[in-house]
This record gives C-alpha cells, sequence and structure tokens, in this order.
C-alpha cells in the first residue's frame, strides 16, 4: 500500500510555522509521516531568548504534532538540552517527535527504509567511525558503513553526490553557486539505489531528471531508479520550493517502463562500491545502543514465522544502531576487522602481544555467507579483501619477538545464518607443528556425534560447495620465517596483492573442511570449544562469561590498532 509522505527544507530554528504548515497539510493530505531536512534547530551561538524558549516548549511537549516527523542535522550542532533529552529517550525528543542520526538507518511501521548521512566530511578525521552522533560530521567509513544497508527508499544527504548533474539537462536556478558535493555521497548513492534522495546543500530547490542505475548480472531486466531533489530551507528569501510530498509503496517493485527523460546513472563512471553484509548468528554479538540508529513503530510479525533479523538489527552491519564501534580495528572497501566482544584469549594469553588479539573479518554486505552474495564482482572483491586481512594478520604475528605464534581462523557457513565472519586467533606454534590443533577439531567432531568428517579442502569463497560447511585454517610460520622472525611491516601489503584464492605465500597452512546438513545439529560455538579446550581456557567458552566493559574493550582495540598499524593495507587505499 502506497504511503504519502512530505519533506521539508531546513527549519534553522522557525520550527514552529513549519510544524504548524505540515500540521495544516496532513489534516487535508493525511500523510504517514514526515521528513524535515537540514539543521531543525537554530544555531547555538546565535540563538535567541525567543529561540530557547521555543525549544523548550517542544522538549516539554507543549506544541502538538499530529502525525510520525523524523528530523537530522546538517551544519549547526544540537542545543544542549536537545542532546540530553534525546540521550534519555531513545532519540525520541518529544511524542511524534524523532531525531536521525547522522549515521542511521530507519525502517517506518509502513515498511520505508529510510538512509541518513547528516552533517559535512570531517577533514580532520581520515579513517574510522565518528563516535559522536548529535554533532554535525561524518566521515567516509560512516558513508561506507552504510552501505551495509544494501538498499533504502529514501536517502538523506547534506550534501550532493559528486557528478549527479552529469547526463543532466537542467540547470540550476539562477544566482545558484554550484553546491558542495561529496565523493562518498556518491558511492553511497549508487549501493544503496534510493528511490528518492533528499539533500540540502544549497537553499534553492531543484530536481534532477529521474536517473537509473545500471542492472545486475542476476538481475538484468530490472533498473532502479532515483529522484533526486533539492530543498531550500523554509525561510529562504527568494521564496524557493521547500515542500514536497509524493506516494511511495515500498512493496512494489522497480518500473517496467522508464518515466520519460529518464537518464542513465550519473555515477556510473565512478568506482563501483557496492553493499554490505549479514551476520552469522553466533556468540560474537555486538550491542552499543548509543550508536547511532533508529527503529520507530515497528512492524507487528507473526510470532512463528519471524523473519531473520536485517541490517538495521544485525550486530555485524555497521549501518546497525547496534553495532559496537569501540571494537573496531580496520574498514576496507568490502570488509571490516573488529576485536571479539568477549574474547576467548586475554591481554595475559600472549606473553609478546599487547591485547587478547582474539579478531574477526567481517564482510560490509550483509549476507549469511559468501557465495549468497549475489553479484559476483561484489563477493570475489569481499573474499580477497578477507584474504588480504587474514595474511595481514599472519605477517604482524610474524613480526612480534620473542617465542612464534600460529593462528586459527573459523568459518560457519550457514545458509540460515545472519551475516557472515571469519574468527582469527593467534595460537602456540607447537600446537599447530604437533599436529595438535587439527586433532583437536577432529576429536571434538567425534566426541560431539557428527556424522560426518572432516577432510582437507579449500573451497575459496565457497560457491563451489553446495551445502553448508564448518572450514578452519591452520597457519603456522615456516622454518625460515621462525627463524628470523622479523617483518618490517611491507610483508603484509605484498601478500595482501596475491593468493586471492586463500594460498598462504608466507608461512605454511592447511585448511579442513566440516560439510553441514540437517542430519543433525551444529554448535555455532563449535570452533571456540575446541579452542578454549586446546589452550587450557575452557572457564572462557561462552563469550558472555569474558564480557568486557566499554573502557576495557576501547583499550584493547586502541592497543591492538597501534600494533597493527603498518600492517593495516586499508589505510593506504
Amino acid at each position: 500500500m502506497a504511503s504519502k509522505i512530505i519533506v521539508s527544507g531546513a527549519s534553522e530554528g522557525n520550527f514552529g510555522s513549519v510544524l504548524e504548515k505540515i500540521a495544516k497539510l496532513h489534516s487535508k493530505n493525511s500523510f504517514s509521516l514526515a521528513i524535515i531536512l537540514g539543521d531543525f534547530f537554530a544555531d547555538p551561538v546565535y540563538s535567541s531568548d525567543e529561540n530557547d524558549a521555543d525549544v523548550s516548549a517542544l522538549i516539554d511537549g507543549k506544541i502538538e504534532i499530529p502525525l510520525p516527523i523524523y528530523f537530522t542535522v546538517r551544519k549547526h550542532p544540537l542545543p544542549i538540552s536537545v542532546v540530553e533529552k534525546l540521550q534519555k529517550s531513545d532519540d525520541e525528543l518529544c511524542p511524534n517527535l524523532y531525531f536521525l542520526a547522522k549515521r542511521s538507518t530507519t525502517r517506518t511501521s509502513e515498511g520505508l527504509r529510510i538512509a541518513n548521512l547528516g552533517g559535512s566530511l570531517d577533514p580532520n578525521i581520515t579513517a574510522g567511525l565518528s563516535k559522536e552522533k548529535y554533532l554535525p560530521f561524518h566521515t567516509e567509513d560512516d558513508a561506507r558503513a552504510l552501505r551495509g544497508a544494501n538498499s533504502a527508499d529514501i536517502l538523506l544527504t547534506s550534501y550532493w553526490p559528486v557528478g549527479v548533474r552529469r547526463g543532466s539537462k537542467l540547470s540550476l536556478p539562477d544566482g545558484i553557486q554550484n553546491p558542495t558535493e561529496e565523493r562518498c555521497v556518491a558511492d553511497l548513492c549508487s549501493a544503496l539505489k534510493p528511490r528518492y534522495h533528499f539533500c540540502t546543500a544549497t537553499d534553492a530547490f531543484y530536481e534532477r531528471e529521474p536517473f537509473f542505475h545500471r542492472p545486475t548480472e542476476e538481475d538484468p531486466d530490472t533498473k532502479h531508479i532515483t529522484r533526486f531533489i533539492n530543498l531550500a530551507s523554509s525561510n529562504n528569501s527568494s521564496k524557493q520550493k521547500s515542500l514536497y510530498a509524493f506516494s511511495i509503496d515500498p512493496t512494489s517493485s522497480a518500473p517496467l517502463t522508464l518515466p520519460p527523460g529518464t537518464t542513465t546513472s550519473p555515477f556510473t563512471t565512478a568506482p563501483k562500491r557496492q553493499r554490505l553484509p549479514d551476520q552469522e548468528q553466533s556468540y560474537s554479538r555486538f550491542s552499543n545502543p548509543n550508536s547511532g540508529g533508529n527503529y520507530h513503530r515497528p512492524h507487528k510479525r507473526s510470532r512463528h514465522h519471524k523473519p531473520p533479523p536485517g541490517p538495521q538489527d544485525c550486530f555485524f552491519c555497521l549501518s546497525s544502531p547496534t553495532v559496537n564501534t569501540n571494537l573496531i580495528a580496520s574498514i576496507a572497501n568490502d570488509t571490516y576487522l573488529t576485536t571479539a566482544k568477549g574474547p576467548l584469549s586475554t591481554s595475559t594469553t600472549y606473553p609478546n602481544l599487547p591485547c587478547p588479539t582474539h579478531l574477526l573479518i567481517i564482510p560490509l554486505e550483509h549476507s549469511p555467507t559468501l557465495s549468497s552474495i549475489s553479484n559476483p564482482e561484489d563477493r570475489a572483491r569481499t573474499y580477497k579483501e578477507m584474504q588480504r586481512y587474514r595474511r595481514a594478520l599472519h605477517s604482524f604475528l610474524l613480526s612480534r619477538p620473542g617465542d612464534k605464534l600460529g593462528a586459527v581462523t573459523w568459518e560457519v557457513s550457514r545458509s540460515s545464518g545472519i551475516h557472515t565472519h571469519w574468527q582469527f586467533l593467534p595460537v602456540p606454534i607447537d600446537l599447530v607443528r604437533k599436529g595438535l590443533v587439527e586433532a583437536a577439531f577432529k576429536v571434538e567432531a567425534e566426541n560431539e556425534k557428527y556424522p560426518v568428517t572432516f577432510r582437507s579442502r579449500d573451497v575459496g569463497d565457497g560457491t563451489v560447495e553446495k551445502g553448508d560447511f564448518f572450514r578452519v585454517w591452520i597457519w603456522m610460520p615456516s622454518d625460515e620465517d621462525a627463524v628470523d622472525g622479523h617483518d618490517d611491516g611491507g610483508g603484509s601489503k605484498a601478500d595482501g596483492e596475491g593468493g586471492d584464492d586463500g594460498e598462504e605465500k608466507r608461512g605454511k597452512q592447511k585448511c579442513l573442511l566440516l560439510p553441514l546438513n540437517a542430519d543433525f545439529r551444529f554448535d555455532l560455538q563449535f570452533g571456540r570449544k575446541v579452542m578454549a579446550k586446546l589452550m587450557g581456557l575452557e572457564g572462557r567458552r561462552d563469550w558472555r562469561d569474558c564480557e568486557q566493559t566499554d573502557q576495557e574493550e576501547l583499550r584493547d582495540a586502541e592497543k591492538f590498532k597501534g600494533v597493527f598499524k603498518k600492517f593495516d593495507w586499508a589505510l593506504e587505499e
């Protein structure tokens, strides 16, 4: 069923009249919801007593709002009193008025998916996710994280995507300079393929011709169409259009015929950086209720047929409000590296490592398995980057002085999973050299009475293996590496360029595969259980028994980032 939506340009402190206007229009049109772009409040630096009184009245619920309205941030920080209220109320400022965090995805009760990238690009942060969701700044990694939502009905940004006017025959209104454009916004629009993309980069109304995105190999007949619209502020002096109403049905498919005047995507010449990940429902779940995201008025779902979590509820999707950004160590184009929540190892497990170093390598695309990433190019890039991270971690271990370490990397690949990932754990080299790691996995499978056995086989990105499986790579330095034991950081970058099939260029490794099927119930914590027994850490088999405080998580993640920095190839791309 189609929903009626109304979008307004920035109120910039004049929210009383904007809310009143929307309410009057709502009484005649019955809108499902409204969105107010740009800065909702006046700049706190120049705020008047009258502005402050209006804000207080709004927070106290003295201004009636008859329909759900969402607002965001663009240039100015929010008033302190507003931030304090939002922090206490799950981003609901007052009844029916919700804040869209600057890096957030929201699903409304109508099923509409709204992605928001608020604020301007922060030039002082070259990598990583921004921590403060109420400030008017974002990073390129914030934009990259939002690509994990995979799709959106409505995309909101403060600035224009680079090259959006390419191929358009429409000129800007007279007297309007070229708006600020951002490359990361263009990449985000290309990835999400929103039906509507709204922004407020210039104080004028501009609606580009619709454009369609390049069809995929899997669905060559579908052309997703985006309408790009810039709205003027509500009190602009030139009386430019500041309101835009439309109807949208989130369940409808892409149109079979293109609207008149539709052009090809202006971003087809831009580097293709698309989609993001899904998550395996295993022990290392992230949660951070303070990260940027919203989920208001959820759907009523059948208790007996609950669908798997989507990106907005996924603990591994960077666009999700539940992701714990404290743990993130590195972000690449299609994958990221994070320390584990409730790590199996501790800061004292490895004498020559400054932190637990139990790590996860996670695709950005929300997908239960690598093989289920539908776009072959995306799948190939994702697998390549995951292998690059794994080899970089091996080179990092080679660089550490003292006793040498091997490494174990395991994966649970199930079509019924949520968001696939690999877990990485250092292991004393003698356990690998003596074959004890391999034996431990095989013996535990027998102890569990699994009706299948491990076999030596690697299946790459998983497409050659038709069913579900558990995979483990067991790696150790070669004799030459074990003697030398020195790596200046260049090895990881060189190794990362080759061996995309998983072949190790330094050291020795073996890959074991355990097929999974419906004949038996597989323990999702099997890999952790095996390593806990092998390393004498059985008291830490359950991640919930090993949870750390936020400060401890952040401390360990920062320590790891510091020692891994020269091996982190993602910083150079």
